[in-house]
């Protein structure tokens, strides 16, 4: 049992019934506890017994910051047409400025914290396989672990109403609390799930597209459209979760582990780029665009060498420099980016051409005004950016939803991180729809960007596992 009868929890709670029947509203209560070390892997599957779709994981790649979160004390969805940045900021502003807090105060990553992500393209035409997820789905976590620098914290949030009695709450807490950081009864070990069916969908059809494309961009303004393909998994038996994010953990320790959960689908994945990162008012971004295999270690060198020397994947790279660079500029006081030009990021499967770019900005500026200026990048969308966006909508078959688009968090103390949702899969039951997007540019070829989102496919395809049954 993590919580016993703690006077700042219970005073704590008071406070905020109180504070809700003197306003007759609702007030958000949010109370942080240190805790002894704890797995969160297995407070992620144990909050999947009692709130399965309402999960979420992160792992940021220096492991600095991980958090499990479990239920949802209240959902920030669509209401309709307006500005979904602008609609999630104030919805959150509203709920910090009721906000009752009490235990360990202004941890990063710790307390109320909004967790999840917005949809490639929110304009894109809506089928059936992203119908889980709204144009922005993000969540205040009723339970939620938190690994900041190796320590342990537990946040456990409640929306307190005027009616509401702070016993009740507080042994429904305590007892909700001593089943989730049970970790001998929710251990998780790796487990085969033979592959039974593995299908690329449409691929013909997005090769032609790919060359409608180059074609197009010899006659028109557009520099660079990214057209992304998916390919279908499905095994024996219901894919878990917890089992993808141990083998992402282990063969992607460089990257952003992620999970975000909705109704009966998961959004899961390993991404290596960082789309904003807020430190009350130090901000940093990664550009990254341009991308080879990896090999044996001469054949890896030579590989790293001709990326580094390639036109196209410079110019790719060039765009995306650019664009994050003017972002900056206009939120930011100064701007620091490095003037020997790119380097080279190694993952597993892939490497690519890596730029940061760090800035100063004014501690109140929104990090949602960031991601609105940033998304999508010439990495995930193209050049110029809002005809690139209208020709995907145009052209793709494939329904992104989540693919490519921002995902992360926001604590109530400045800090936030948002990441790019590449290298993922959508989960559901025995299938996962893989994602992978190719720069196309005017001397592009279909055959090569076709190789090249295969290369992409591989941090998911090898976490999956499985083995094809004969």
């Amino acid at each position: 049992m993590v919580i016993t009868k703690d006077a700042y929890c219970l005073d704590g709670l008071r406070f905020a019934i109180k504070k809700a029947k003197d306003q007759q509203t609702t007030v958000l209560f949010s109370y942080v506890q240190k805790i002894d070390n704890h797995d969160p892997i297995a407070f992620y599957h144990a909050g999947r017994e009692n709130y399965k779709g309402q999960c979420f994981f992160w792992q940021d790649p220096k492991k600095e910051i991980i958090l499990a979160g479990t239920g949802q004390v209240t959902p920030l969805s669509s209401t309709g047409s307006y500005d979904r940045y602008i609609h999630v900021e104030k919805n959150w502003d509203k709920l910090l400025r009721q906000a009752v807090s009490s235990g360990e105060s202004g941890v990063i990553g710790t307390g109320p914290l909004l967790f999840g992500g917005f949809s490639f393209d929110p304009e894109e035409e809506k089928k059936t396989l992203w119908n889980d997820f709204e144009d922005e789905t993000f969540a205040i976590p009723c339970y939620m672990l938190s690994l900041i620098e190796g320590q342990s914290y537990l946040t456990i949030n409640r929306i307190c109403s005027p009616d509401d009695n702070e016993w009740h709450l507080y042994k429904q807490v305590e007892n909700e609390v001593e089943e989730l950081t049970d970790q001998r009864k929710f251990s998780v070990s790796p487990s085969i799930n033979p592959l039974i069916k593995q299908e690329e969908i449409h691929a013909d059809a997005w090769k032609t597209t790919v060359a409608s494309a180059i074609t197009n961009m010899k006659h028109s303004s557009l520099d660079k459209v990214v057209l992304a393909r998916e390919l279908r998994l499905t095994f024996e038996n219901d894919i878990s979760p917890e089992n993808v994010l141990l083998q992402l953990m282990k063969e992607q320790p460089d990257s952003y582990i992620f999970s975000l959960e909705s109704g009966d689908s998961v959004f899961i994945g390993a991404t290596p780029e960082k789309l904003i990162k807020k430190r009350k008012e130090q901000v940093f971004s990664d550009c990254l665009a341009g991308s080879i295999g990896r090999g044996e270690e001469e054949e890896d060198r030579r590989l790293g060498e001709e990326l580094l020397q390639d036109r196209k994947n410079l110019l790719e790279h060039q765009y995306v420099v650019s664009m994050i660079k003017d972002a900056f500029d206009s939120l930011c006081s100064s701007v620091k980016i490095p003037d020997d030009g790119p380097v080279l990021m190694k993952n597993r499967h892939i490497q690519h051409l890596y730029t940061p770019i760090s800035g100063v900005c004014e501690e109140e500026t929104p990090v949602l005004e960031f991601v609105r200026r940033l998304h999508p990048t010439p990495a995930m969308g193209g050049m110029p950016k809002d005809m690139a966006v209208t020709k995907i909508r145009e052209w793709e078959t494939l329904e992104r939803g989540m693919y490519a688009g921002p995902l992360g968090w926001m604590d109530a103390y400045g800090n936030s991180e948002f990441a790019v949702g590449i290298r993922s899969a959508l989960l559901k039951g025995r299938e996962a729809s893989l994602f992978a997007g190719g720069g196309v540019l005017e001397d592009s070829t279909p055959e090569k960007e076709y190789k090249e989102t295969a290369i992409k496919f591989n941090p998911m395809l090898s976490a999956l596992g499985g083995t094809m049954n004969e």
